[in-house]
């Protein structure tokens, strides 16, 4: 194995763990059963202040429709959002946060923000700083590679 695989391996091994543990961790301290999905929506919604159609909160999340219409079913059955036909076109819906939505919204960010905190701290705020671009550009790059990918079917790059 070259050392540039060895090295990819390693990121993304520490990156998928690293995943793992955090989502292990916030879940146990969302309120309610709340799932991180559910928090990632209503967070969402609350930080952009407009209307969603369920298709555009699908690719904003990089999840099926399928997925998050789930998600909606079940944040709509708790009253944290509405969900209502969109007047220009009845085939769609639009999704918009609720009082009661944002109510859980603040009590998970309470939950979760001790613990994120602890984490900034021991690891020291200027490791954070500095793994944030790396971070932000792989995100970036992992983003536009969905988009602008290989056509389904076509062959992968040769060795």
């Amino acid at each position: 194995m070259s050392e540039n695989n060895a090295l990819a391996i390693s990121l993304f091994s520490e990156l998928l763990t690293a995943d793992q543990l955090v989502r292990n961790r916030l879940t146990r301290v969302l309120p309610n059963k709340m799932e991180i999905s559910h928090f990632s929506v209503l967070n969402h919604l609350a930080r952009s202040g407009a209307e969603r159609s369920p298709a555009q909160l699908a690719r904003s999340f990089h999840v099926t429709r399928g997925a998050m219409t789930n998600t909606l079913s079940k944040l709509e059955n708790s009253g944290y959002v509405h969900i209502r036909p969109d007047w220009d076109d009845a085939r769609r819906k639009m999704v918009s946060i609720s009082p009661a939505g944002t109510q859980a919204r603040d009590a998970a960010l309470d939950a979760i923000t001790p613990l994120i905190n602890e984490m900034v701290s021991e690891l020291g705020e200027a490791k954070v700083r500095a793994a944030l671009p790396v971070l932000r550009e792989l995100r970036t790059k992992l983003e536009n590679d969905l988009t602008s990918g290989p056509s389904p079917g076509a062959l992968p790059p040769s060795p």
